[in-house]
């Protein structure tokens, strides 16, 4: 949708140029940035340290919309939503169900990093719709829609057209129009109905001297169209055309190498513009923040007199802090993203999400979450129905109240601080004892293969049917950061068991660290176990 472009003056603050004179930021001198705060709430970056990484972000008239990358995680690709651009919510996911192959079904082959790529939302007013549009395995194109984010969300269509890192704009005339690629950056129409490609073009290719750019976004700002790229994982670039959608188009860089608002954290980048209702412009990216995931910073927009924009920052960097956008009153508080699920109703909420596709017959909510038992294995990362929540930084804690009353021998179930290297809290049932025990050492390589089943490092034997499970992370970056277990027989006492496990700060699995939820048999199906509360708290 078009969007006005606000002709805001520069005033005193100034361009910062790179040696080919693209524009890279201005700068808000430390006295002026103060008394601007002073004026207005301020908000912290990042303003959701979970992780939300390749955002798209919509306005669709008082309610600002997100999406994000979930890779093998189902449902996928979650809708946040905000009424002014700091406080988020999670809503919905776009992506109901994995299905595209057995191995997102952990049937014989497994997806891990594979799955929601960057992919892009959009909102069409002519049937109120939203569009969600992605690849998926560099082979096709799926498009999903629905009336109200939080669901049903249906498949419309699939393209042959793989529209990598794609961006979606719905045309003033009601056109869909899709940029994607790397480095080679072309444009789709497609038809009336969204159903198929019309026609597609290259409109630009990378000079050697930028490297790749990817993780499109598409906009009509003001008559002109543009394309907003990253330059992985240092670097904003966008492509501007006052000739249509295919351009030709000519390119500025945005920013590069800007230290960014989280310490130890990368460069801000990826992500999208948005315009709130006042005119003022925003730019939402993520920063990589591991070993917790990439996490979405805010910082506001202005744009020079011949159309092209300008990230605001405070001292030369991303600003930690900035004024509060200029928005009407909420109509009411967003649902936080941290606190105590006692999985009420019949239905998970939006926070959680399943390690690949779940058997929907091994588990069910009823004022309660109970697994059972859905494979028979000793790999955790073979394991179906685990249940994965984002872990909320700079640091937290994640206690489970388990039941284990039914797990049968051979069973394992608890708590496991989750990536490609992986650790847990849980109780074992072997040969009639039952005992709580932290296992470290599940590991895979590169290619997501599993390279160690796990280690036992720590036990204690336990009584009765329940127990408390507790993680605790530190999700810092720049740094391995440690995660520790505990446990309590009354959920007041807690006794440390085990080591302290370190989280890996490596970019390569994509997803950060989440704390998750587990069951599985090692002997034969039949067990279970109900997990009545669960709680993500902050220090």
């Amino acid at each position: 949708m078009d969007m006005s472009c606000p002709r805001q003056p520069m005033g005193r603050r100034r361009v910062l140029t790179t040696g080919t004179g693209l524009v890279a930021g201005t700068l808000l001198p430390p006295a002026a940035a103060s008394r601007t705060a002073a004026a207005a709430p301020a908000y912290t970056n990042p303003v959701i340290w979970q992780d939300f990484a390749d955002i798209d972000v919509i306005r669709v008239g008082a309610t600002y919309y997100a999406s994000a990358s979930t890779m093998h995680y189902s449902p996928g690709a979650p809708v946040l939503r905000s009424y002014d651009l700091v406080n988020w919510e999670i809503a919905g996911h776009s992506v109901p169900v994995l299905d595209f192959g057995a191995k997102y079904d952990l049937n014989g082959a497994r997806g891990y990093v594979r799955g929601i790529w960057a992919s892009s939302l959009a909102y069409r007013p002519s049937n109120r719709t939203f569009y969600w549009l992605g690849q998926i395995d560099f082979a096709r194109t799926y498009v999903y829609t629905a009336t109200d984010v939080e669901g049903p969300w249906n498949r419309l269509t699939t393209i042959s057209t793989p529209y990598y890192d794609a961006g979606l704009l719905v045309d003033t005339d009601d056109t869909l129009y899709v940029a994607y690629g790397n480095t080679t950056i072309s444009v789709a129409q497609l038809s009336r109905d969204g159903r198929t490609q019309v026609r597609t073009q290259q409109v630009f290719s990378t000079p050697s001297s930028v490297g790749t750019l990817e993780g499109s976004r598409f906009y009509k700002i003001n008559g002109q169209y543009y394309i907003f790229l990253t330059r992985p994982a240092n670097g904003q670039y966008i492509l501007k055309s006052s000739s249509g959608p295919f351009g030709p188009y000519t390119m500025r860089q945005v920013l590069l190498d800007l230290r960014g608002p989280i310490p130890g954290g990368g460069v801000p980048h990826q992500g999208g513009l948005v315009q709130t209702q006042s005119g003022a412009w925003y730019y939402m990216a993520f920063v990589d923040a591991y070993p917790g995931g990439r996490m979405p910073a805010l910082a506001p927009v202005t744009w020079t007199p011949d159309g092209w924009p300008v990230v605001q920052l405070v001292n030369g960097a991303w600003g930690t802090s900035y004024p509060s956008p200029a928005v009407p009153t909420p109509p009411r508080q967003v649902a936080p993203m941290t606190g105590v699920d006692t999985f009420d109703g019949t239905r998970l909420k939006p926070r959680w999400e399943w390690n690949h596709n779940p058997d929907n017959t091994k588990w069910s909510v009823d004022n309660g979450l109970t697994l059972r038992t859905a494979t028979v294995t000793n790999d955790l990362y073979w394991a179906r129905n685990t249940l994965t929540h984002r872990i909320q930084g700079p640091t937290s804690t994640a206690t489970a109240l388990l039941d284990f009353s039914a797990m049968r021998d051979g069973d394992r179930a608890g708590l496991a601080l989750l990536r490609d290297s992986s650790a847990w809290i849980g109780v074992k049932r072997d040969g009639g004892a039952t005992r709580v025990v932290m296992v470290n050492g599940l590991t895979m390589d590169g290619n997501w293969n599993t390279t160690g089943t796990g280690t036992e490092v720590a036990s204690a034997p336990v009584s009765g049917g329940r127990i408390w499970l507790r993680a605790s992370a530190d999700i810092r970056p720049g740094a391995a950061r440690p995660g520790t277990f505990s446990y309590s027989t009354d959920g007041t006492n807690f006794t440390r068991l085990g080591p302290s496990f370190s989280m890996g700060n490596d970019w390569r699995f994509f997803m950060g660290y989440r704390f998750a939820l587990f069951n599985h048999a090692t002997k034969a199906l039949g067990g279970a176990v109900r997990v009545p509360r669960f709680e993500l708290s902050t220090p």
